[in-house]
């Protein structure tokens, strides 16, 4: 059993974790994602001929055919990355969400379940399940406008209490539920991370970054929501999918783990540092930053996420190792030669 099973190894995440074990790991991979438009599997081109690489176009609300893969290749562990994500699409049209993040991830708990209580006594111990979710879960911290300066602001920890704004929010808090209670129950090997706001190569342009660098480059507006100063953690994915790696192999078997960059900036911060990242890489007559836009805020919209990642820092020694400059620069660069 050396077989990792990665659900959604077609979207910006899965596709940077897939790269990550064919390339830093002996582990065989297979990718089982149903290519929604979030899907690319153009981002695997790099490793699509290793043999250690499988791709399964299957659906996770699919239990036949989870229990088909499943008993294929004979995981010992299952990272599960498939979700719908983008807060608007959600708040637009929350029925693909309830489907794939609670259903999907209810349907394989069971097939994992299923799978599992079938394997060997040494077999079973090796075996985990990890469930990859989002700090938004927690809903809304504090913003440094709203509080003394004196005060210290808080961040999200593995103990703070479930409180989702958005149906995408909610949806996987559902699905962060229904894993522990599956460990509770059944006795499931579950572990569980939740992580900040991610960016880097890849990543579909609906996302902040990536539609901030498109837009500009088309000479377009750059539209901020509000005043732009909702706060957000951001985490380079080459540094998430690092941690996942090592909470999916060395983690505790029924702990959260937080994952986050430790990297607060406002949205208008990001968007007038891209801007000032493209004047430097590729200027114009004009300076990009010309073509911010303030739009109309989305309703409940949190203002700030941050997360505290002590624990998986002192449990497991994991650091961040991209700056927010560093990782935003790489970023852009790899914009800029596609």
């Amino acid at each position: 059993m050396n077989t990792i099973i990665v659900t959604g190894g077609a979207g910006f995440i899965g596709s940077a974790l897939v790269r990550h074990i064919i390339n830093h790991t002996e582990f065989a991979v297979v990718n089982v994602d149903k290519l929604t438009y979030a899907g690319n599997v153009q981002t695997l081109a790099c490793i699509v001929s290793s043999p250690r690489y499988n791709f399964e176009k299957a659906d996770i609300c699919d239990g036949a055919e989870m229990r088909r893969i499943f008993n294929q290749y004979q995981p010992f562990l299952i990272v599960h990355l498939a979700a719908e994500s983008h807060v608007d699409r959600s708040i637009h049209g929350p029925d693909d969400f309830i489907k794939t993040n609670i259903v999907g991830t209810y349907t394989l708990l069971e097939e994992s379940r299923a799978y599992w209580s079938k394997l060997s006594a040494e077999d079973k111990q090796a075996f985990r399940f990890h469930h990859v979710s989002t700090d938004e879960v927690y809903g809304d911290l504090p913003h440094p406008q709203d509080v003394l300066e004196s005060s210290e602001l808080p961040l999200f920890s593995e103990a703070t209490p479930y409180a989702p704004s958005s149906p995408y929010s909610a949806s996987k808090a559902s699905s962060d539920h229904l894993v522990r209670a599956w460990h509770r129950t059944y006795g499931l090997p579950v572990v569980v991370t939740n992580c900040s706001n991610n960016y880097g190569p890849y990543q579909h342009q609906e996302k902040l970054i990536p539609l901030v660098i498109s837009q500009a480059l088309a000479n377009k507006p750059l539209p901020i929501y509000g005043k732009g100063n909702q706060i957000r953690d951001w985490l380079y994915v080459e540094d998430h999918v690092k941690a996942l790696i090592l909470v999916a192999t060395k983690g505790r078997i029924g702990e959260t783990y937080n994952i986050g960059g430790v990297n607060e900036k406002q949205n208008i911060e990001v968007v007038n540092t891209i801007c000032q990242l493209l004047d430097e890489l590729k200027p114009k007559s004009n300076k990009y930053a010309e073509q911010i836009q303030h739009v109309a805020d989305r309703p409940g919209h949190d203002m700030r996420y941050a997360i505290d990642c002590a624990k998986l820092q002192s449990e497991l020694g994991w650091v961040p190792l991209e700056t927010f400059a560093s990782g935003l620069r790489k970023t852009v660069k790899w914009y800029l030669r596609e």
